[in-house]
């Protein structure tokens, strides 16, 4: 395999998917030595069929809104491979979201899946349906058409979506309601639903919580202890809030947060009371981090600022794909940062990784580091399919234990000579490795 030919032959017929091919790029130059070694793989052209999905569903979503007033929106859900497992990855709502992201997303999902030693495939799925300013009114409706066309292609052991931008517990309900009364059948077919319904608990907390494990067995293998550390995080959501919540219980000090409008700089550190006004913030559906600075005297908002200006240990993109620059990886490597966690999917640019990899910075990719939400979810799975609640402490237990094995299959495939850890190459290698795999055990199919 040359990564330069698959690129020229992909970029053929996606060369406007900037963001898909950018995905792909980044895991060919990782495994493209391990893969030539296997010439199996090569016979078989396993890369060549894993850079493709298996299908992709697109469609019309029509919903009305309080005023009576139609709209209609496209909705998608991109299945990538099921060789290990269901299909399983979120669904996103958002303005941005086109086909070139949701195969991005789903491609990375892929390999994060196989990650966790959890029996999931790869998919993703959304809409550009915009929830900010919407009445629960008329996102219900809006859930109910999208759900509409999409519950045939569902199923506990065919595809199982979760959450994730824009779509939270509030959306899980409202398609989970409609997805039951078509099917006439309580089968578990969404994950992060409530608690009282089928859910598991910590599933809201369990991406910002399995990075910071991550980032604790990062920091341990140079002796380091995150108790103590300085912290950024970017975005105000579940994964924004779940990291703020772990890192300031192990210890750590959460000091600045950002959001579309600005950043907030809270020398002080995040206590519970603010970490649970992020949740508020949230809520609001209004997309700005602003009204921080009014309720806790003693932080500061600057507009149009990332939270990656500020001087940190820790910085931990929470929020969109290329979220953190190269400018930005030179911001936080001028100020001395010594971690970076992806837990957004995609959230540093390749010009970032560079720059943080040249400073021999630890950096972790989203596929690795923000792995615990999709853990969790494949942790209800099995609940739902055993017909059992397992306890937080419990779940809480099994998610350390898959965040700390992840991080050892980054370590065995990431090590170079120098000793160095490439988290991007380790975490792409070992994922790649078991759906190859399974891909090629399972013949032409």
């Amino acid at each position: 395999m040359k990564v330069a030919d698959i690129m020229a032959s992909l970029e053929k017929k996606h060369g406007n998917e900037k963001e898909f091919l950018q995905a792909v790029h980044e895991v060919l130059e990782s495994i493209e030595e391990i893969y030539n070694q296997h010439p199996e793989f090569q016979k078989a052209k396993i890369i060549e069929r894993l850079i493709e999905p298996d299908r992709i569903f697109t469609f019309r979503v029509t919903w009305q809104d309080d005023k009576g007033e139609v709209h209609s929106n496209l909705g998608y859900r991109v299945q990538f491979s099921n060789a290990i497992g269901p299909y399983k990855g979120g669904f996103r709502f958002h303005p941005s979201v086109n086909l070139s992201i949701l195969k991005f997303l789903g491609f990375e999902q892929m390999f994060k899946n196989a990650l966790t030693t959890l029996p999931m495939g790869g998919g993703k799925g959304g809409s550009d349906f915009d929830p900010k300013g919407k009445s629960d009114a008329e996102i219900m409706r809006f859930c109910q058409s999208f759900m509409t066309e999409m519950w045939r292609h569902l199923g506990p052991d065919t595809d199982v979506p979760a959450g994730d931008i824009g779509v939270g517990a509030r959306e899980i309900g409202f398609m989970y309601g409609w997805y039951k009364k078509l099917a006439r059948e309580n089968t578990g077919v969404l994950t992060g639903k409530g608690a009282t319904w089928g859910g598991s608990l910590i599933r809201p907390e369990a991406t910002g919580y399995g990075g910071v494990y991550f980032v604790t067995h990062m920091l341990a293998t140079k002796g380091m202890d995150i108790k103590g550390k300085t912290v950024s995080v970017s975005g105000f959501g579940n994964v924004a809030w779940g990291a703020a919540q772990k890192a300031t219980e192990l210890g750590a000090k959460v000091i600045a947060l950002s959001g579309p409008d600005g950043m907030i700089h809270d020398e002080a550190g995040m206590t519970e009371e603010k970490i649970e006004y992020m949740l508020e913030l949230r809520a609001s559906n209004n997309d700005v981090v602003a009204p921080y600075a009014d309720k806790f005297p003693g932080s500061k908002f600057y507009p149009g600022k990332k939270a990656w200006a500020v001087k940190v240990d820790i910085a931990l993109p929470c929020a969109f794909q290329n979220e953190l620059n190269g400018d930005d990886a030179r911001e936080l490597i001028k100020n001395g940062v010594i971690c970076v966690g992806e837990l957004s999917n995609m959230g540093c640019t390749p010009e970032a990784i560079a720059e943080l990899q040249k400073a021999k910075v630890l950096y972790a990719p989203g596929k690795a580091a923000n792995a615990g939400g999709v853990a969790v979810s494949g942790l209800e799975m099995t609940q739902n399919a055993m017909h059992i609640s397992w306890t937080a402490e419990e779940v809480d237990n099994k998610l350390k234990q898959i965040m700390e094995n992840i991080h050892q299959q980054c370590v065995k495939y990431g090590t170079q000579k120098d000793g160095f850890i490439n988290y991007v190459n380790g975490a792409n290698i070992a994922g790649f490795m078991k759906v190859a795999r399974a891909t090629l055990e399972q013949g032409l199919c």
